[in-house]
């Protein structure tokens, strides 16, 4: 995607072929600063302080992270702290994890002087995998928009509100909520995307608007709790998010604040979906709510803010009394029930272990 006049993708293989380029999201979107990693340590760094964040992204630089790791040591011992040490930065998105064990699984066997490359390449071919598959979830999602478009008065734009950011920041290329977005608006459909800030690190403010931005699509910034005002007033037509882990059974972890979204869109009448790749899916779970682990950040992410001052500094200014707790929970779960459908690179199915396995057969087998 965009920035400016360049192509970027949210990583790529240095110049120098020995380490990775990565964009530092913390500063977007006041500054683009792009960040070099050339070890485990850079690499676990860069997913835990959210150098680099959303699913799909985790799990692409954790397999850089993998090759980089065996070059400093192919070991078996090597190979076993790299992936703990990698799948211990975030709990909760299980690309982390499928990302890791495809790695681990294709290269274990392989003698040690090979694996550092074999490592390298495997890394690559999951990054272009990923843009080609979030390429295809646009393509199933442009339906859903217009098929809206079509009911809609000459010239009227397609409302869709989103959370977040499920955009190309998050994945390798194209995004996941947000590619079927770009391609209603590269088709020349009308649409228009409400963005909420997303507390409490605005990634909506901070990531979505800037996309969106760079890519010409019309957009408003609203604040978290306006989603639901939006419906009642039929502003919305539709809503869809990403997710960092969906259940077997179709339930949907994502940002928090995304079960509310769904709720309001529920009584609303509002269709909701979630996009997301299959490597999002986690087979071994069942009940969202009962079993995936939700990370608990910082609590200075909440009782702090970071922004550019009207003297054009980037600071951090404290919202709360000095001694008050604080509770970070980053993800919450939207059960199955309130989820319309989800967006997959094999299609649209219904949020449920029947819908899933219709598209995903082979998988829905080996769990078994």
């Amino acid at each position: 995607m965009r920035i400016g006049d360049r192509d970027f993708r949210s990583i790529w293989p240095g110049g120098d072929g020995e380490s990775v380029r990565i964009i530092d999201q913390t500063k977007l979107p006041h500054a683009l600063e792009i960040v070099s990693l050339s070890g485990l340590d850079d690499a676990a760094k860069a997913i835990a302080d959210m150098w680099v964040r959303g699913a799909p992204l985790i799990g692409a630089t954790a397999a850089y992270g993998m090759a980089l790791a065996l070059r400093q040591d192919p070991s078996d011992a090597g190979l076993g702290h790299a992936y703990e040490r990698l799948h211990a930065t975030r709990p909760t998105a299980i690309n982390l994890r499928w990302a890791l064990d495809r790695v681990r699984l294709a290269i274990g066997r392989l003698p040690p002087r090979e694996r550092a490359q074999a490592a390298w390449h495997l890394a690559a071919e999951i990054c272009d995998e990923d843009a080609a598959t979030n390429r295809q979830i646009g393509e199933n999602g442009l339906a859903l928009i217009e098929a809206i478009a079509r009911q809609k008065p000459a010239g009227e734009p397609v409302n869709v509100l989103t959370h977040c950011n499920a955009g190309w920041l998050a994945t390798v290329d194209w995004g996941t909520a947000t590619a079927p977005i770009y391609l209603a608006h590269d088709k020349g459909i009308a649409v228009h995307v409400y963005v909420d800030e997303t507390r409490p690190r605005n990634q909506g403010a901070g990531l979505t608007a800037f996309e969106l931005g760079n890519h010409g699509v019309p957009h408003t910034l609203v604040v978290d709790n306006a989603g639901g005002h939006l419906m009642q007033h039929g502003m919305v037509d539709l809503c869809i998010v990403g997710s960092d882990r969906t259940t077997a059974q179709g339930d949907v972890c994502n940002k928090i604040g995304t079960y509310l979204k769904a709720l309001a869109a529920r009584d609303n009448g509002v269709p909701f979906y979630a996009a997301l790749p299959v490597s999002t899916v986690d087979w071994t779970v069942r009940d969202g709510v009962a079993e995936i682990p939700i990370e608990q950040r910082g609590g200075e992410e909440v009782s702090h803010v970071v922004g550019m001052s009207d003297r054009g500094v980037v600071e951090r200014v404290r919202i709360a009394p000095e001694r008050t707790p604080v509770a970070n929970y980053a993800f919450d779960v939207t059960p199955a029930r309130l989820v319309s459908g989800l967006i997959t690179e094999r299609g649209v199915c219904e949020a449920s272990e029947a819908g899933l396995a219709a598209l995903f057969p082979e998988l829905a087998r080996k769990r078994a």
